[in-house]
């Protein structure tokens, strides 16, 4: 059997893109449609990374292997300006983005209308559209800066400053002195803990503002058919525009490549250190071996005789369902993976593809999409504790489940090795890294090696499915081509 070598043979390009997640796939379109002669070299035997779709449990039952739902993908910049819809991918919201059930049975709910959430919320109703009110009215002048380097003067400065006021707080302290009630507060405090960081620490009220806002702004879709379609129109949209995709070709150092005038990879930090060996200056390689990787995730998929048989009535409405309870709650149980703890009451992140998209599953059937954070490369099994707190705000669906899997974070490094230890954002969201990551850098995507670029999500502005980081990588590469 020939090698990925053979098959691209002697041909030089203009860029060579070393990864096909979604930021490499964008970097890669955004360099053909300028234009550019470009090859992807994906070691994995499909394009996506994050955005995979594969039958885990059953035949039948379609889970998305890590990204499920995505507010940053319908709101991104550059997603914006890709025809998806016209490669396959066709959006479904649900009627609610977010759910946050509490114990005595009620939840606090996310709608797409600033209104209906705010009613919902009851007494905290009002401080919740004056908290998002302003944001959401602004949402297409900040998401382009939002979504791209923070060492950079924003276009719309005034609209960043009523952001950054907020953000700059501590998630925890911000739901406390808002909100009133259990419900605003564990809601807020479940979109904080995207963060992956202990709710008391600075800036994580950022993570809630945005994905608040991009809630109420975008929604939170799903793609019908699985995150993996997303992956697939890119790819058709790459080879439109002349682009070459090799698929089961892993690079293992620089040696390994075809000529190229550029070069983009859309890895992390350490495997970049082991692909460029000595070519990077050796005060470059410190600060990327100083690069911090946040906790892990351990996640189950199970398919299900009926639906998850939640008590608060609203969670069946949603798309997402953040389990952890009151604001208490959630923030111990972040603080403690921080720390290096495995709480016995997780937060965790619940998706429900198959209540809204009849592809996912059998007839009458459903899958299940569940995770929680753990530190970074924990072996500790964590499926019983995350089914517990499933149970314990839906009980019974312990009944339901039909077949069941596992991945912990070595698992999930091993499906996708940009996963560092479990690690599903690129890196810590500390401060540091959020102002600067992978190092302090005017251009962030540029290393001190002519023509080398950094792409992944390890690059502004960090995790998610949105593309930006591959989109501003290859515009800085096209300054060289």
């Amino acid at each position: 059997m020939s090698s990925w070598r053979d098959r691209v043979g002697s041909r030089s390009y203009d860029a060579v893109v070393v990864g096909a997640g979604p930021n490499g796939l964008a970097a890669a379109l955004t360099l053909g449609r300028a234009g550019k002669s470009v090859l992807v070299l994906e070691a994995a035997a499909t394009v996506g990374g994050g955005t995979r779709t594969e039958e885990l449990t059953r035949p039948g039952f379609r889970h998305d292997l890590c990204s499920a739902i995505h507010p940053l993908g319908v709101g991104s910049p550059f997603f914006k300006t890709v025809p998806l819809t016209e490669h396959g991918v066709e959006w479904i919201e649900p009627p609610l983005a977010v759910a946050h059930p509490l114990d005595d049975g009620t939840a606090g709910t996310l709608a797409r209308s600033l209104d209906e959430t705010a009613r919902a919320l009851g007494p905290d109703g009002n401080a919740w559209r004056r908290l998002f009110g302003p944001l959401v009215a602004g949402w297409d002048d900040l998401a382009p800066a939002l979504l791209g380097p923070v060492l950079r003067v924003p276009r719309h400065p005034f609209r960043m400053a009523g952001f950054g006021v907020r953000a700059v707080w501590p998630a925890a302290t911000l739901a406390r002195t808002l909100f009133r009630t259990e419900r605003a507060r564990g809601l807020f405090a479940g979109l904080a803990a995207h963060a992956i960081l202990p709710l008391e620490d600075p800036l994580t009220a950022a993570f809630g503002l945005v994905l608040g806002m991009s809630g109420h702004a975008v929604g939170w879709p799903l793609p019908k058919g699985g995150s993996q379609t997303i992956a697939d129109a890119l790819a058709a949209l790459v080879r439109s525009h002349g682009g070459e995709i090799v698929t089961g070709a892993p690079v293992a150092a620089l040696a390994d490549l075809p000529p190229a005038r550029a070069t983009l990879f859309d890895i992390t930090p350490r495997q970049l250190l082991a692909i460029t060996g000595d070519r990077l200056p050796a005060r470059y390689r410190r600060r990327l071996e100083r690069y911090r990787y946040g906790p892990g995730v351990f996640k189950i998929d199970a398919a299900l005789d009926g639906p998850i048989p939640w008590r608060a009535a609203e969670c069946a409405r949603a798309g997402t369902v953040h389990l952890g309870g009151t604001l208490a709650e959630v923030a111990a149980a972040e603080s403690a993976v921080w720390r290096g703890g495995h709480p016995e009451r997780p937060f965790v992140l619940v998706a429900q593809q198959s209540l809204f998209d009849a592809t996912r599953a059998p007839v009458g059937q459903h899958t299940l999409w569940a995770y929680c954070h753990v530190p970074n490369g924990s072996t500790v099994d964590m499926t019983e504790p995350i089914l517990g707190q499933i149970e314990r705000f839906a009980p019974g669906v312990r009944d339901r489940i039909l077949a069941l899997t596992a991945h912990g974070p070595a698992a999930l490094e091993r499906r996708n090795a940009n996963y560092i230890g479990g690690d599903i954002g690129g890196g810590a969201n500390v401060v540091d890294q959020m102002i600067g990551r992978p190092a302090w850098r005017l251009d962030p995507y540029a290393t001190p090696v002519p023509g080398t670029y950094l792409c992944s999500s390890s690059t502004p502005p960090g995790g998610g499915v949105h593309g930006m980081c591959g989109f501003l990588a290859a515009q800085s590469a096209l300054k060289i081509l």
